[in-house]
């Protein structure tokens, strides 16, 4: 594939101008560079147009860091906001997926964590489909009464209650269905490590709630029950039934009814 033609799909897949294109690729494959290893950048140099070399050569070690940190700068290095980035980046991967071979973009991603599971989806043409940030929490504050901040505050502070509640690997699945503004209250929970309790008894679930958030156990409850009802509109039906089925039977008051 030539460089134009690159620049051409991931253009075409923003519907930003060719100004913008050029840079999401730029920042794209700089950032990518500095995640994997050395001889894993240059095998997927051999596949991609010349012009690349410049942004995707690298010397130095691989940094370990996540989708979050990586849209991050992606962001700062294009210019743009972080869910813009996200946008930018997915099209970026789906132009890689077209430029270079399935076996060779299968080594690249063996060498990136889950969490870039979106990413790596756009590449492999399976549709990872991720409701935006601003959509997650417009229903939250739908259902719960709430304005956006409240709404941030309020799913921020159940998302992480429940991370530290539920197997790491669930949350790893979560991670990859849910927009990475979200990532983080995840990523708390699970940093709880020896603090999560098997059978957390629901009334303590609802108090962690209302003390991250600020706001009484009642209230807690309404709001968990609003972000709940969000994920399940939010994320695979199978995701959802597989994170829900971990939580004891008294908990079942805060999940939407089917």
């Amino acid at each position: 594939m030539y460089y134009d033609q690159l620049l051409k799909i991931v253009e075409q897949q923003t519907g930003a101008g060719p100004q913008a294109a050029e840079r999401a690729v730029q920042a794209t494959l700089r950032t990518l560079s500095e995640r994997l290893p050395k001889d894993e950048s240059r095998d997927l140099l051999r596949e991609l147009p010349p012009e690349a070399m410049p942004w995707l050569y690298t010397e130095r070690d691989p940094e370990t860091f996540g989708v979050e940190e990586f849209l991050r700068r992606v962001a700062e290095r294009a210019g743009v906001d972080v869910e813009t980035a996200g946008r930018h980046a997915r099209a970026v991967f789906w132009a890689m997926g077209q430029a270079v071979s399935p076996e060779e973009f299968a080594d690249m991603a063996a060498d990136l964590p889950d969490d870039f599971e979106t990413l790596v989806a756009e590449a492999e043409r399976r549709y990872v489909e991720i409701v935006p940030t601003r959509e997650f929490l417009a229903g939250v504050a739908e259902r719960a009464g709430l304005d956006y901040a409240g709404a941030r505050r309020a799913t921020e502070a159940a998302l992480e209650t429940l991370a530290e509640h539920i197997a790491p690997g669930k949350v790893e699945d979560l991670v990859s269905q849910l927009p990475v503004q979200l990532h983080a209250p995840l990523k708390r929970g699970v940093g709880a490590g020896p603090g999560r309790e098997a059978h957390l008894p629901l009334e303590e679930f609802v108090r962690r709630i209302g003390a991250r958030e600020g706001v009484s156990p009642e209230r807690a409850r309404e709001h968990a029950k609003a972000v709940f009802a969000t994920m399940r509109e939010s994320i695979a039906g199978e995701e959802y039934a597989d994170v829900t089925a971990q939580l004891p039977d008294e908990y079942r008051i805060l999940l939407p009814r089917p």
